[in-house]
Protein backbone atom coordinates (compact mmCIF):
# COMPACT_ATOMS: atom_id res chain seq x y z
CA UNK A 1 0.00 0.00 0.00
CA UNK A 2 1.37 3.42 -0.76
CA UNK A 3 0.54 6.04 1.64
CA UNK A 4 1.44 9.52 1.49
CA UNK A 5 1.19 12.87 3.26
CA UNK A 6 0.75 16.14 1.49
CA UNK A 7 3.01 18.52 2.61
CA UNK A 8 3.12 22.27 1.56
CA UNK A 9 6.40 23.60 0.41
CA UNK A 10 5.76 27.51 -0.59
CA UNK A 11 2.93 27.47 -3.34
CA UNK A 12 4.09 23.90 -4.19
CA UNK A 13 2.90 20.61 -2.89
CA UNK A 14 5.26 17.51 -2.01
CA UNK A 15 4.39 14.32 -0.87
CA UNK A 16 5.98 12.83 2.27
CA UNK A 17 5.48 9.05 1.12
CA UNK A 18 6.00 5.91 3.08
CA UNK A 19 8.62 4.48 0.90
CA UNK A 20 10.92 8.28 1.68
CA UNK A 21 10.09 7.86 5.38
CA UNK A 22 11.46 4.63 4.86
CA UNK A 23 14.77 5.97 2.92
CA UNK A 24 15.67 8.79 5.21
CA UNK A 25 15.12 6.26 9.38
CA UNK A 26 17.76 3.73 7.27
CA UNK A 27 20.11 6.51 6.62
CA UNK A 28 19.61 7.18 10.18
CA UNK A 29 20.55 3.76 10.94
CA UNK A 30 17.12 2.59 11.85
CA UNK A 31 15.83 -0.96 11.44
CA UNK A 32 12.24 -1.44 10.01
CA UNK A 33 10.26 -4.10 11.61
CA UNK A 34 6.97 -4.94 11.02
CA UNK A 35 6.10 -2.47 14.07
CA UNK A 36 7.92 0.42 12.95
CA UNK A 37 6.13 0.00 9.40
CA UNK A 38 2.50 0.13 11.04
CA UNK A 39 3.78 3.27 13.23
CA UNK A 40 4.93 5.04 9.87
CA UNK A 41 1.73 3.89 8.43
CA UNK A 42 -0.42 5.40 11.21
CA UNK A 43 1.80 8.57 11.34
CA UNK A 44 1.11 9.12 7.63
CA UNK A 45 -2.33 8.03 7.39
CA UNK A 46 -3.18 10.78 10.65
CA UNK A 47 -0.57 13.49 9.93
CA UNK A 48 -3.59 16.34 9.75
CA UNK A 49 -4.99 15.11 13.31
CA UNK A 50 -1.09 15.33 14.38
CA UNK A 51 -1.25 12.57 16.10
CA UNK A 52 -0.36 11.43 19.57
CA UNK A 53 1.16 7.93 20.95
CA UNK A 54 -2.74 6.64 21.80
CA UNK A 55 -4.52 7.58 18.61
CA UNK A 56 -1.02 6.12 16.97
CA UNK A 57 -1.61 3.25 18.94
CA UNK A 58 -5.37 2.77 17.78
CA UNK A 59 -4.64 2.24 14.48
CA UNK A 60 -1.45 0.23 14.65
CA UNK A 61 -3.04 -2.48 16.79
CA UNK A 62 -5.71 -2.88 13.54
CA UNK A 63 -2.61 -3.45 11.82
CA UNK A 64 -0.30 -5.37 13.95
CA UNK A 65 -1.86 -7.00 17.09
CA UNK A 66 1.28 -7.41 18.90
CA UNK A 67 2.60 -4.46 19.30
CA UNK A 68 2.42 -2.37 22.99
CA UNK A 69 2.18 1.26 23.72
CA UNK A 70 5.43 1.12 24.46
CA UNK A 71 6.77 0.64 21.79
CA UNK A 72 4.59 3.32 20.15
CA UNK A 73 6.18 5.89 22.41
CA UNK A 74 9.71 4.34 22.41
CA UNK A 75 9.72 4.41 18.40
CA UNK A 76 7.86 7.69 18.00
CA UNK A 77 11.27 9.16 20.66
CA UNK A 78 13.29 7.51 18.17
CA UNK A 79 11.60 9.15 15.15
CA UNK A 80 11.73 12.85 16.64
CA UNK A 81 15.18 12.26 17.68
CA UNK A 82 15.99 11.38 14.45
CA UNK A 83 14.66 14.41 12.73
CA UNK A 84 12.22 12.16 10.96
CA UNK A 85 8.94 13.88 13.16
CA UNK A 86 8.71 16.67 15.41
CA UNK A 87 7.69 16.07 18.76
CA UNK A 88 4.89 18.64 19.94
CA UNK A 89 5.42 19.15 23.87
CA UNK A 90 1.96 20.74 25.52
CA UNK A 91 1.17 21.12 29.07
CA UNK A 92 -2.23 20.27 29.60
CA UNK A 93 -2.34 17.68 26.91
CA UNK A 94 -0.84 14.90 25.46
CA UNK A 95 2.36 15.22 23.22
CA UNK A 96 1.62 15.29 19.35
CA UNK A 97 3.79 14.16 16.29
CA UNK A 98 3.61 16.30 12.88
CA UNK A 99 5.70 15.30 9.96
CA UNK A 100 5.27 18.47 8.48
CA UNK A 101 8.15 20.24 9.62
CA UNK A 102 7.84 23.46 6.78
CA UNK A 103 6.94 26.99 8.30
CA UNK A 104 3.34 27.07 9.59
CA UNK A 105 1.24 27.95 12.84
CA UNK A 106 -0.32 25.51 15.08
CA UNK A 107 -4.12 26.56 15.66
CA UNK A 108 -4.67 24.64 19.07
CA UNK A 109 -8.11 24.48 20.39
CA UNK A 110 -7.80 24.88 24.16
CA UNK A 111 -11.33 22.89 24.42
CA UNK A 112 -10.93 19.48 22.00
CA UNK A 113 -7.62 19.62 21.48
CA UNK A 114 -7.92 19.60 17.37
CA UNK A 115 -4.73 21.39 15.73
CA UNK A 116 -5.04 22.71 12.57
CA UNK A 117 -1.85 23.97 10.54
CA UNK A 118 -2.43 27.23 9.25
CA UNK A 119 0.28 28.67 6.46
CA UNK A 120 1.69 31.59 7.31
CA UNK A 121 5.69 32.26 5.81
CA UNK A 122 7.79 32.58 9.16
CA UNK A 123 10.84 33.46 6.25
CA UNK A 124 10.63 36.99 7.73
CA UNK A 125 11.98 36.34 11.09
CA UNK A 126 15.45 36.85 10.80
CA UNK A 127 17.18 34.25 13.23
CA UNK A 128 20.45 35.14 12.29
CA UNK A 129 19.41 38.95 13.71
CA UNK A 130 18.14 37.56 16.53
CA UNK A 131 21.57 35.68 17.09
CA UNK A 132 23.40 39.32 16.20
CA UNK A 133 21.29 41.13 18.73
CA UNK A 134 21.33 38.27 21.60
CA UNK A 135 24.11 36.27 21.44
CA UNK A 136 20.45 33.34 21.40
CA UNK A 137 21.26 30.54 18.69
CA UNK A 138 17.73 29.77 16.88
CA UNK A 139 17.46 26.15 16.66
CA UNK A 140 13.94 25.64 15.67
CA UNK A 141 10.73 27.36 15.64
CA UNK A 142 7.07 26.19 16.76
CA UNK A 143 4.69 28.97 16.66
CA UNK A 144 0.93 28.31 18.03
CA UNK A 145 -2.29 30.08 18.63
CA UNK A 146 -4.69 28.59 21.13
CA UNK A 147 -8.08 29.58 21.06
CA UNK A 148 -11.22 27.30 19.91
CA UNK A 149 -11.81 25.67 17.09
CA UNK A 150 -15.08 25.96 14.41
CA UNK A 151 -16.73 22.89 15.63
CA UNK A 152 -16.21 24.01 19.69
CA UNK A 153 -17.45 27.08 18.69
CA UNK A 154 -20.81 25.90 17.75
CA UNK A 155 -21.11 23.51 20.73
CA UNK A 156 -22.59 24.90 23.83
CA UNK A 157 -19.89 25.09 26.06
Amino acid sequence: MYLSAVIRNDSRLTMKNKNDFIRQAKEKGLKMTPQRLAIIDALIENYKAHPGAALIYEAVRKRARRVSLSTVYATLKEFSENGLIRQMEFDRMENRYDLDFLDHVNLVCDRCGKIIDYDLPLSSIDHREIARKTGFVVTDTRLEYHGFCRDCLKRPG
